[in-house]
């Protein structure tokens, strides 16, 4: 077997255990060039308002988990690059800081009501994947990045996970 970029994932083994997630960012906002030109290529996951998206942050997204970065609001419309979960839901200190692009002066340090994680930006795709690409892709119809496309974090299958890797060319 050849190996892969589902294979390298987290740095040398196959993910066995964890989730899949799928990061929506305009890259007006904040693009994957943007993680990848972090200092270490790590940086918190902020500005989530949303409770679903929140829920997941604070309480399903775990360290070791794989996040596909994908452009929203973009030309192309698509996933860039991949991402692993290096710290698990935190509070959003953006929400009581009113300078910030997002806050939120019902959330307090005392009574954090948003939560973020960090990312480590791990590989650019070495060809983006589209939106049409997905929506027109056999195994993906359940995809809940079409059932909810609204918000910002979606958790993604394994083989859901597996195909769009492998719609770049990589293989699995």
């Amino acid at each position: 077997m050849s190996v892969t970029l589902l294979d390298n994932f987290c740095e040398g083994g196959l993910m066995t255990e964890g989730n899949y997630w799928l990061f929506k960012s305009e890259p007006t906002a904040y693009s994957f060039t943007d993680l990848m030109r972090e200092e270490g290529q790590i940086a918190e996951w902020d500005g989530v308002r949303n409770y679903q998206a929140r829920n997941f942050l604070r309480d399903e997204v775990k360290i070791g988990d794989g996040v596909l970065f994908y452009h929203s609001n973009a030309n192309p419309i698509a996933v860039i690059g991949t991402a692993l979960v290096v710290r698990e839901g935190y509070p959003d200190d953006t929400a009581w800081d009113p300078d910030s692009d997002h806050p939120d002066p019902k959330s307090t340090p005392e009574n954090p009501i948003w939560f973020m994680v960090d990312i480590k930006g791990e590989a650019y795709l070495n060809k983006p994947v589209t939106l049409k690409e997905i929506k027109s892709t056999p195994g993906l119809e359940e995809c809940s990045l079409f059932k909810r496309p609204r918000i910002s974090i979606h958790p993604i299958t394994k083989p859901e996970w597996g195909i769009i890797i492998g719609l770049t060319g990589e293989g699995l």
